[in-house]
């Protein structure tokens, strides 16, 4: 009885998952793929998705289509994810920003970053890096944050936006180090990054994709990164840790999901897919060239990562008494 109970189980199994799930399965995909991307066209996500969804509709046979609906740091296109049918024919981008941060700086959202997706697989973490003015007295974090605690106040920080990535990261490293700085929201990070270079702010916390070109060009000059090692095209540079503050070490991610209760034999073929992908050279290329790392995971893997990272960011939003945005 004992060699028989796994079959059992398994044909148990497979009963309660239904025929008409399994056939479908089966015979997916047998159209284009939709994969929503909840922010603008260009962006570090939308570069990702394109170059890696590329290669997942070359490996599944079926074109993948990127639709970006981007808005409220990402929250609209997650929102409009969420609520598509969960038949395998969309999928949507999980970030940091929409599916950890967001949800946890506003009072209400129009969806569950965890109840509400199947996670399929981690594509790539993206290192977060502080640059500041080339004129900015402090050379180094320490002097940096000396220069700060001299002049509470006095110094400011630009962000994408209230509640985005970016302004939680300058919350939270002011609350780590016990400094004050001006927060200044701008409509995306390319205004901020304009406004650093030109002295009207002193102060980014952003990713390295954004910045590498003005880093390598002398317009910007980073003090510290958020990666687990210290990155090749800036080896002089200390990672967060390295520079006394390991609760910045945290890189960004940028996953793909799908709508929640998407059958799971379509997302194994998907997180399959992504394995194979994400390991071609040409992949990873051109993921590392923008700064990014490839990152595949499992699907527990991944749906671990958005789960941790939520609870991060709630506790985070706690412990610096952040007034949360309607």
């Amino acid at each position: 009885m004992m060699n028989m109970k796994p079959t059992f189980l398994a044909l148990a199994a497979l009963a309660s998952v239904g025929p008409a799930c399994l056939a479908h399965a089966a015979d997916w995909p047998d159209k284009p793929i939709k994969l929503v991307v909840p922010y603008a066209a260009g962006g570090t996500t939308d570069i990702i998705a394109r170059v890696v969804g590329t290669r997942i509709g070359a490996v599944l046979k079926q074109p993948v289509v990127v639709e970006n609906r981007p808005g409220a740091g990402g929250a609209v296109g997650s929102a409009y994810a969420a609520k598509q049918p969960a038949d395998g024919y969309t999928l949507v981008m999980e970030v940091e920003s929409s599916h950890a941060v967001n949800p946890n700086v506003y009072q209400k959202t129009a969806y569950d970053p965890v109840k509400d997706f199947d996670p399929i697989s981690n594509l790539a973490d993206v290192p977060n890096v502080l640059v500041v003015n080339p004129s900015f007295p402090a050379q180094d974090m320490s002097a940096f944050i000396k220069l700060l605690k001299a002049s509470p106040g006095k110094y400011s920080f630009g962000s994408s936006g209230n509640g985005g990535l970016s302004h939680m990261n300058g919350e939270l490293f002011m609350s780590v180090t016990g400094t004050k700085m001006l927060h200044v929201p701008y409509k995306g990070l390319g205004p901020a990054l304009n406004d650093a270079m030109a002295g009207q702010i002193q102060v980014v916390f952003d990713n390295i994709p954004s910045s590498s070109g003005l880093i390598q060009g002398g317009k910007l000059r980073p003090l510290a990164v958020a990666a687990k090692h210290r990155l090749k095209m800036l080896p002089n540079v200390p990672t967060y840790a390295e520079a006394g503050l390991p609760a910045m070490n945290n890189p960004s991610w940028f996953g793909l999901g799908a709508p929640a209760g998407t059958p799971p034999a379509i997302l194994d073929k998907i997180n399959a897919a992504v394995k194979q992908v994400l390991a071609e050279p040409e992949v990873v290329d051109a993921i590392e060239k923008q700064g990014a790392l490839p990152a595949y995971t499992t699907r527990k893997a991944f749906a671990d990562l958005i789960r941790e990272q939520n609870q991060h960011w709630k506790k985070v939003v706690e412990d610096i008494h952040f007034a949360k945005l309607q």
